[in-house]
């Protein structure tokens, strides 16, 4: 961690979200002594701005997603990716690799931690900072932070954790690295302590600003994070009690669009309860059978912003430190929107529309052709590469016919989803699984809600194809279930791999981790196999540059480095 003087505001200033509205105009100057910094409101917030940035940046980003997705079986090699991606599909990762480095997530890390340390004192100077706002402020700063620090513990295992922000370049950074599981609670206990200072929603609904509801954190955000703190942690009571606050206030907030004469028409016709719980239409309610599907995925991954969204980041042509990870990784628009550096393996996809795949069960699964596309005898990725798409889900006979039409995205900053509705759903759900049997039918009815959705021809004539008595015989059973619908639903989100490792901690091994990611692999299976046995594998090495600066960092033993120090 560098001293913030060498990252503060330049060029960061003006870098912040779109939804931040007037925050845009607030822009410090390139060069600032740090004392004399923070004395008034537009000083706080203009850093505050800088902590979703910097979360947002290419480099950050692109390392979030990356090691929640690319060594599970969702990804494969897609157009020309560098050798650096090659090694990590084909699990030769070893410490020189470049996505082992994390210094552009620290530096969001850092960025919140030096909000957190001078915000109070801004709003003791300056009286038009309120201590609510400031207090929501710091909410916002620690759950961002909260993101970094647990994505990064859930990729190495355990890592450098401090809450004190690197302030002057005679602060010593090199650190010992701390366990995921006291990481873990340690955030718990910070978000615990801010959760209801943070903004319940910032505009009404029906406001031409509603979408910072959704690109700014509030405490339902917050709250999301919990959810996946305590389903690690093994506290499945509070996941469950957590998911369920943010599953009420959906409810609630669907019951207000009913009762607004502005969101009344939409909510009728876009949105429908699901055993209880309010999701987006595949095709509006009282639509023709001849009406093309895809309503879903248009308005949470194409419009974004949508009413299941908790947490996306927002951009457009004012943030300045763009990500660029959809069209590089996903779908490179320069090649007629087909791949990027990655693409979707066979499994995925072959066989969908006669109902043999082995991932969708069934044809009229509108995510398989949401998800990916096929390109010649390949397939790519679609979701998140697509501003709508159109699919004809009448007489299925070949996954082409499905394909109706798309738009594609009109620009390459997409926004990024982090935390949406049916992905509690789908926590509450494991959570209820593992606290035991007379849960189960509860925990089925969540699944069945995100499943009968996605299969949603109109809302009042979907059959189910998931049956509980296929199910409930134990808890291995609906435990699969529920992994299984969170890779249908969350499919190329960032969650597989962590899915993955979260499923082999429990475990106390790697043996289901590894029968599903060697599912992609067609070459070197066996030594592949053997390989990822050692339950250690199922995290990142440390960057070898890393270790050379911070000695204090001791290599995980499953990568074999002469330059690092190794336990046994």
């Amino acid at each position: 961690m560098k001293s913030i003087k060498q990252y503060i505001m330049v060029g960061l200033g003006a870098a912040a979200l779109s939804s931040c509205g007037d925050f845009l105009e607030i822009k410090p100057q390139n060069e600032i002594v740090l004392e004399d910094y923070w004395t008034e409101k537009d000083d706080a917030t203009s850093m505050l701005m800088s902590c979703y940035d910097a979360l947002g940046s290419k480099e950050c980003l692109r390392r979030i997603v990356l090691w929640g997705e690319v060594r599970s079986d969702e990804t494969k090699a897609g157009t020309n990716p560098p050798m650096w991606l090659q090694d990590i599909l084909k699990e030769n990762l070893q410490p020189d690799n470049e996505i082992c480095e994390w210094g552009e997530v620290y530096k969001t890390i850092n960025y919140c931690n030096t909000f957190i340390h001078y915000a109070p004192g801004v709003s003791e100077k300056d009286p038009n900072y309120k201590e609510g706002e400031m207090k929501a402020n710091i909410a916002e700063a620690k759950a961002i932070r909260a993101i970094c620090y647990f994505t990064l513990a859930k990729t190495f295992r355990a890592v450098p954790f401090t809450f004190e922000p690197s302030l002057t370049d005679d602060q010593d950074y090199r650190l010992p690295a701390t366990d995921l599981d006291v990481i873990a609670k340690a955030l718990i206990e910070d978000l615990e302590g801010c959760k209801d200072d943070a903004v319940r929603r910032y505009y009404l609904d029906n406001n031409s600003k509603s979408y910072e509801n959704s690109s700014r954190i509030t405490r339902w955000s917050i709250r999301a994070i919990l959810a996946e703190l305590y389903l690690w942690t093994g506290e499945y009571q509070k996941c469950v009690d957590v998911c369920n606050e943010i599953i009420d206030y959906k409810k609630s907030q669907y019951q207000e669009w009913l009762n607004d004469p502005d969101l009344r028409t939409t909510a009728v016709r876009t949105i429908k309860q699901f055993n209880g719980v309010p999701l987006i239409l595949e095709c509006p309610e009282g639509s023709s059978i001849d009406v093309a599907r895809g309503d879903a995925y248009n308005s949470v991954f194409g419009t974004g912003n949508s009413f299941e969204s908790l947490f996306e980041l927002y951009y457009n042509n004012k943030f300045s430190n763009k990500e660029e990870f959809v069209p590089a990784y996903y779908c490179n628009r320069t090649n007629d929107g087909e791949f990027g550096y990655l693409a979707a393996p066979d499994h995925l996809y072959e066989n969908l529309a006669t109902d043999k795949n082995t991932v969708f069960l069934s044809k009229n699964d509108c995510r398989g052709y949401e998800n990916i596309i096929a390109s010649g005898s390949r397939f790519a990725i679609r979701k998140y590469g697509r501003k709508s798409v159109s699919l004809d889900m009448k007489n299925i006979t070949t996954e082409a016919k499905v394909q109706a039409s798309e738009t594609m995205q009109q620009t390459n900053y997409n926004n990024w989803i982090f935390y949406r509705l049916t992905d509690i759903i789908l926590m509450k759900a494991e959570a209820e699984v593992l606290l035991g049997e007379d849960n189960f039918e509860d925990a089925f009815a969540m699944v069945n809600a995100v499943n009968k959705r996605a299969r949603n021809a109109t809302s009042a004539t979907v059959s189910d194809t998931l049956k509980y008595a296929d199910y409930n015989t134990s808890k291995a059973a609906m435990e699969e279930l529920v992994f299984d619908e969170r890779q249908r639903e969350l499919m190329f989100e960032g969650k597989r791999w962590f899915d993955l490792v979260r499923m082999a901690r429990r475990d106390g091994n790697n043996s289901r981790l590894v029968n599903e990611a060697i599912k992609k692999h067609t070459s070197n299976t066996a030594a592949i196999r053997i390989r990822l046995a050692d339950p250690n594998i199922a995290y990142y090495p440390y960057s070898r540059a890393e270790i050379k600066r911070n000695p204090m960092l001791v290599q995980n033993p499953a990568y074999k480095d002469n330059n690092a120090q190794l336990t046994k």
